[in-house]
């Protein structure tokens, strides 16, 4: 799936969140994309907390499991999903 611009996952805090912009070129990427991440969250019993999305983005925040840290079960999903923009 192709990808026009995406930065890194951006920690905040208070309560401690990953948050990250992915781009895409048409809205047909963008729907492939956010099917794509139903299924991995279905799969995974993990769910991102916000998802913003339009024709051309998804913007996506992810929480701390425990609401205190963020922690490798976390940064994993975060992996998992970056692997779904890259075809993985």
């Amino acid at each position: 799936m192709a990808e026009l611009k995406q930065t890194d996952w951006r920690e905040q805090g208070k309560p401690p969140t990953l948050f990250k912009r992915f781009a895409f070129d048409s809205y047909s990427q963008t729907r492939a994309f956010l099917d794509a991440l139903a299924a991995l969250a279905e799969e995974t019993g993990q769910h991102p907390q916000n998802i913003n999305f339009g024709t051309t983005y998804v913007n996506l925040t992810l929480d701390a499991l425990d609401g205190k840290t963020l922690g490798d079960t976390e940064r994993a999903f975060a992996a998992r999903i970056d692997a779904l923009v890259q075809g993985s």
